[in-house]
């Protein structure tokens, strides 16, 4: 189920703006606009969706007509060739895609007895894929290529077929009354009464917008720098993924949720510095670095958050907390970051030329203020709960 559901997502979306910017020519702010579109739909989706698999369907049936209609309009993006298209086309798939984060994770928690321990490497499988379809990408040339949407379509269409294979997970919350509030997902909000979450899922939006300039440009910088199979290197990031997540369980024990939190934003800021100084001749083991940095900056920060979430949640609301985690980090948070990156790239780039380095030093030292407040407003000792200590807790 990982595997696959991050393969679709792995397709298109570290190389969109290289083929928005390069294939179809679009602007720096246009180009940022539709990579926004990713965190537009995870603020309006997975609310409906959450509440849908909550109460309504089995998550496994759920996914599988999710990712059938997303096959569709994956084959449409590969027929437009105007922003007006390309922008709504994305945002349709974007909102049949997103909601299926929230409900992989969800049906993987109420599969295991032990998240803590399992999670990671369930959701490791999801980073394989990820590596194996950025590696494909780089080798068959697709990265300015409408290919990646054919290829993403494909593996849509076997997610949706696969999907009815799952174990069966019922909706937790059948039976309960349909209100507004449930409809909207105003459900999750009542978690925000707890002090510590509110500023966990304050902070994790301020975190979300620097992450988004290296997910936005990353890879249209490297092939503008003359890195070879620039999608084919990043995905070394994905690889050094898989060791950060093995390592999880580990770090789960000895750091609370705020210092792998800090631990992380302090990667990202690091990471930019090094792609403002590296190249492609001599200074390319600093590119290397910074890609394989990756481990660090996401698993820190995401899988973390999923599990504190998870934990937090009652019972009957998890699918639903999954969902506004999805829309507070890529809904609201790469919103901002998504369209801010659009701006930044055009405010350095003049006559045709962009000053990268200016690009990634700005980043580097926002992620690194937002570390600041991060570290000065997040005092929750909080820590991930693993086996018997978090059956304890919860009974």
């Amino acid at each position: 189920m990982m595997f696959l559901n991050y393969v679709v997502w792995g397709a298109w979306y570290v190389t969109l703006d290289t083929y928005l910017k390069n294939t179809l020519h679009f602007s720096g702010t246009q180009a940022g606009a539709v990579f926004g579109t990713t965190a537009l739909a995870s603020m309006i989706s997975p609310f409906f969706i959450g509440m849908i698999a909550d109460r309504f369907f089995a998550a496994e049936r759920v996914l599988a007509v999710l990712h059938l209609v997303g096959a569709a309009l994956l084959y449409g993006v590969t027929r437009a060739s105007g922003f007006g298209a390309v922008y709504g086309l994305m945002l349709a798939y974007c909102l049949c895609y997103f909601p299926t984060i929230a409900l992989t994770n969800s049906l993987a928690f109420r599969q295991v007895e032990d998240a803590g321990r399992q999670f990671p490497a369930i959701r490791l499988c999801g980073t394989l894929g990820w590596i194996a379809v950025g590696w494909t990408i780089g080798q068959l040339g697709l990265e300015q290529s409408a290919g990646m949407f054919y290829l993403a379509a494909g593996a849509s269409l076997a997610m949706s077929v696969y999907s009815l294979t799952l174990p069966h997970t019922p909706p937790a919350g059948k039976g309960a009354a349909v209100t507004l509030r449930s409809v909207l997902g105003l459900d999750a909000l009542v978690m925000l009464k707890r002090p510590a979450y509110l500023v966990f899922i304050l902070a994790s939006i301020l975190a979300c917008i620097p992450l988004t300039f290296y997910f936005s440009f990353g890879n249209a910088y490297l092939n503008d720098v003359h890195v070879q199979n620039a999608a084919g290197k990043m995905t070394l990031g994905q690889a050094s993924e898989v060791v950060a997540m093995l390592l999880m369980p580990l770090v789960f024990r000895r750091l609370s949720v705020r210092a792998i939190l800090l631990l992380g934003l302090f990667s990202w800021s690091l990471r930019y510095g090094l792609l403002a100084y590296g190249n492609a001749g001599p200074a390319m083991w600093m590119f290397y670095v910074a890609i394989l940095l990756h481990g660090v900056c996401f698993d820190f920060f995401f899988m973390t958050g999923q599990l504190y979430a998870d934990q937090e949640a009652p019972g009957n609301l998890r699918v639903t907390a999954q969902g506004f985690l999805t829309f507070v980090t890529y809904g609201v948070g790469m919103f901002i970051g998504s369209n801010l990156s659009g701006v930044a790239l055009d405010f350095f780039t003049a006559n045709g030329s962009t000053d990268w380095k200016g690009f990634w030093l700005t980043s580097s030292a926002g992620s690194f203020a937002i570390l600041l407040l991060v570290a000065a407003f997040f005092r929750s000792g909080a820590r991930i709960k693993s086996g018997p200590e978090k059956r304890s807790a919860e009974a």
